[in-house]
């Protein structure tokens, strides 16, 4: 059984600007790999090549063996879709839906319209959100919108869960439960890759990794 996310030799550059060279890394099934750095310097454009949002200017991509190069954009989507949860710094969410809607919104499309709205009911519940279920995102705070955005990320159940500052600029008890629920992930085989300036987060991943002048080095865990 291969890793579940592979990046080989991977290099991004902006014209002549380098934010990324030379990055190799893997993810094994059930673990969780933290990622920090200074701010601009690259982390956030890391996480979209991990999670095909946009493309390495070199290297190559495998998503559970498979080299994205091979793939037009409908398969990219596709595999995006069965492979991939994002958690945004910001939620990202569809102001015109309730936060019901916005957890059941990929299901929608991923698989053609199967009934999960239970799923989703559960999830917010576990989150305290079971009270604001029709409320939409103008009417949330920033941990509710967060926490919106992580159980739809968490709702398919996918193989890599992919989190950007999940905690950052969340009180310390929020910040504990949404830290808590992207870990436990880890107990039903998801990997995890976590970018965030949260040492106390980092420090319960199974592996750390810093980011600096593009070069990803691992750190002491």
């Amino acid at each position: 059984m291969g890793n579940l996310l592979e990046l080989s030799n991977i290099g991004k550059n902006y014209g002549e600007d380098v934010i990324l060279s030379d990055i190799s890394f893997t993810l094994d099934r059930g673990t969780a790999v933290a990622i920090s750095g200074h701010s601009g310097g690259g982390k956030t454009t890391l996480l979209s090549i991990m999670g095909l949002l946009q493309r390495a200017t070199s290297g190559k991509v495998l998503v559970d063996g498979l080299d994205i190069d091979r793939l037009n954009s409908n398969k990219l989507a596709k595999l995006r879709g069965q492979y991939l949860g994002f958690v945004f710094q910001r939620a990202r969410l569809i102001n015109s839906l309730t936060a019901l809607e916005n957890v059941m919104a990929p299901a929608w499309f991923i698989r053609n319209g199967e009934n999960v709205e239970q799923q989703a009911r559960d999830l917010l519940e576990r989150f305290g959100m079971s009270h604001r279920l029709h409320h939409k995102p103008q009417q949330l705070s920033l941990g509710q919108l967060r926490r919106v955005s992580l159980a739809r990320a968490l709702l398919l159940k996918p193989p890599i869960l992919l989190a950007d500052e999940p905690t950052n600029d969340l009180d310390p008890v929020l910040a504990g439960e949404v830290a808590e629920c992207l870990l436990t992930a880890r107990a039903s085989g998801t990997g995890v890759v976590i970018v965030t300036h949260d040492a106390g987060l980092a420090s319960q991943a199974d592996q750390i990794f810093r980011l600096e002048e593009g070069k990803l080095h691992s750190a002491i865990c």
